[in-house]
């Protein structure tokens, strides 16, 4: 019975006009093309085998539940480390109280005199202060008097001298130096050695 089988497939694949016809078929239906002495069936399905899902000894999953929730206590219980600021820190021979200057002494004369000196400098201060004050008083009554006498004058220059003068921002000023300034001078490129320490942030290891 096989022999008559694959005689019958044998003779059926010799003639083109059905080999072409069943070409197109299976392009058509299947888009596959398998060996010419198989039968077509399902398309086979492309899916990779389920596996095996390993056992978990619930001891051991207990056991590292139970290491990760001490290391997370561990770690809010220690505090965080903090970087030293060290313009604010005092260098220890900078402590040593054999550098420290002794305290003088003064006589009852000398701080008398001293007293009397600070008193004679607040009450110049004040007396200057008020000066400038009675100054700037001064000044603003005679400009606002100015202002009334131009607006009976000419009412157009009033407006123009009340107008906000935009070139008196930004203000830049310069005071007087110690030395005058040497022109063409070049600065010359100054070198320094960095000591600027570096910090690492220590981490907690298993």
């Amino acid at each position: 019975m096989a022999a008559r089988v694959l005689g019958a497939v044998a003779c059926a694949l010799r003639s083109p006009g059905w080999r072409l016809g069943i070409w197109q078929t299976q392009i058509r239906e299947t888009h596959q093309r398998a060996s010419l002495l198989s039968f077509w069936e399902l398309i086979p399905l492309r899916a990779e085998p389920l596996r095996k899902k390993k056992k978990v000894d619930p001891k051991k999953d207990q056991a590292v539940k139970d290491r990760l929730k001490k290391r997370i206590r561990k770690l809010e219980k220690a505090s965080q480390e903090l970087i030293p600021i060290e313009d604010f820190i005092t260098p220890v021979r900078f402590l040593d109280k054999v550098r420290q200057r002794p305290q003088v002494e003064l006589s009852f004369e000398e701080v008398e005199r001293r007293a009397l000196l600070l008193k004679k400098w607040s009450l110049y201060k004040q007396r200057e202060h008020e000066m400038e004050r009675e100054a700037i008083k001064c000044i603003l009554e005679a400009q606002q008097e100015a202002l009334q006498e131009l607006q009976l004058t000419s009412q157009e220059l009033h407006v123009e001298a009340i107008k906000r003068d935009p070139s008196l921002f930004p203000f830049e000023r310069e005071g007087p130096d110690y030395t005058p300034p040497v022109s063409n001078y070049q600065p010359p490129e100054g070198r320094y050695h960095d000591i600027t320490k570096v910090y690492t942030q220590v981490e907690f290891k298993r």
